[in-house]
């Protein structure tokens, strides 16, 4: 089963910028470590961390069919800051694998403890039937 595991911080507390040399390469190092680990397993689908919500948009089309954009949207109060795709034999073991990347370090080296929202991924119905 495929699990899509969200890291959705506080806009606050997760501002990277704010923190030390030390204290980002230890994060990144510890991302890093975990997707390996993850790789190793054979769990891994896709893994990626994303910009911050600065940078972000919402597109609808309009009646037209061409793209409306609308935002940046700082102000929100958490944030998607990058996500997991885990292809795993038990929900327990996408929330084994949420828990570990919950405990990423932050300043100090203390555990940031983010929630990390998992959702299976759907899958198209079988073509020979349910």
């Amino acid at each position: 089963m495929k699990y899509m595991m969200m890291m959705n911080t506080p806009a606050g507390p997760y501002q990277i910028e704010g923190w030390t040399q030390e204290d980002f390469r230890a994060h990144v190092a510890f991302m890093k470590d975990f997707a390996a680990r993850l790789r190793e397993s054979g769990e891994l689908v896709a893994a990626e961390g994303l910009a911050g919500p600065d940078q972000a948009k919402r597109v609808r089309a309009g009646k037209d069919g061409q793209p409306i954009t609308d935002g940046v949207f700082p102000e929100s109060k958490e944030f998607l800051a990058g996500y997991w795709i885990v292809d795993v034999d038990s929900p327990e073991r996408a929330y084994q694998l949420a828990a570990q990347a919950s405990a990423a370090p932050g300043p100090g080296g203390a555990p940031l403890n983010l929630a990390i929202e998992v959702r299976q991924v759907m899958s198209a119905p079988s073509p020979d039937g349910p």
